[in-house]
């Protein structure tokens, strides 16, 4: 089975005319779809432990494909115990395993605590679809900037890294320095080489390589940044397919 992340920065806010997160989305559920080796639903397990198991969080996903025919939603909640009996059995039945954004540091240490890491990337390896935005995006890399300890961006280094790569998410946000930060993480060193993606923006990950860049917004760009071994970075311009 091939191993496939979709890692994206979801719109924080849509724009006049916009769909918001729903393209993104949508694409997640046509990967799964790929997978599948009959024409059932896809089979599609949500996460939201970066956000805490918010009860509205859960209630808006099931709003969005709880009534799908195409769809088969269920949801792993950690809080204040695991909503699974086995988790690792359902995870590894999924098309798509789809983690929740927020914050990237609780979100690891309570996977550690409940021993999924070694339970998704067996999954990875099996084939399901592993994806997500903001936190879940960074999850599945080495690591990337975060707010998750106060207001001020600082590295964190301590995701999956099943893909070897560095990632920033939300890289034109307005109010937070994301892009100078990122850039100034790795070419210090303290984050390796990596793909940034403006709001709206997906990486498609074959294996730990990008197959492609898709993007729900007009415009929005995708970066794969290195240090250049001088202090500094190159950057090169990602121009993603509209979805």
């Amino acid at each position: 089975m091939r191993r496939q992340v979709f890692a994206f920065s979801g719109m924080l806010e849509a724009r006049p005319g916009e769909r918001g997160n729903r393209p993104l989305l949508e694409h997640v559920l046509a990967l799964g779809a790929i997978r599948r080796v009959d024409e059932g639903p896809v089979r599609l397990c949500y996460v939201p432990t970066a956000v805490g198991d918010d009860p509205a969080a859960v209630a808006a996903y099931q709003r969005v494909f709880g009534g799908r025919d195409d769809v088969v939603l269920s949801v792993l909640t950690l809080f204040p115990q695991p909503s699974l009996p086995d988790a690792r059995a359902h995870l590894l039945t999924q098309d798509v395993v789809l983690v929740e954004g927020g914050s990237v540091v609780n979100l690891m240490a309570v996977w550690r605590a409940h021993g999924l890491p070694a339970v998704l990337r067996e999954c990875w390896e099996a084939g399901v679809v592993l994806a997500g935005p903001s936190a879940g995006s960074l999850c599945w890399h080495v690591g990337g900037p975060t707010d998750s300890w106060s207001d001020r961006l600082a590295p964190f280094t301590d995701g999956l890294a099943l893909l070897p790569h560095s990632n920033g998410v939300h890289d034109d946000m307005a109010g937070q320095p994301r892009r100078t930060t990122y850039r100034r993480l790795v070419a210090g060193g303290e984050l390796p080489g990596g793909y940034a993606t403006e709001d709206g923006v997906g990486l498609h990950y074959v294996g730990t390589a990008l197959a492609e860049a898709v993007t729900a917004r007009i415009g929005a760009r995708a970066w794969r940044v290195d240090p250049d071994g001088a202090g500094g970075v190159t950057e090169r311009p990602i121009t993603p397919r509209e979805i």
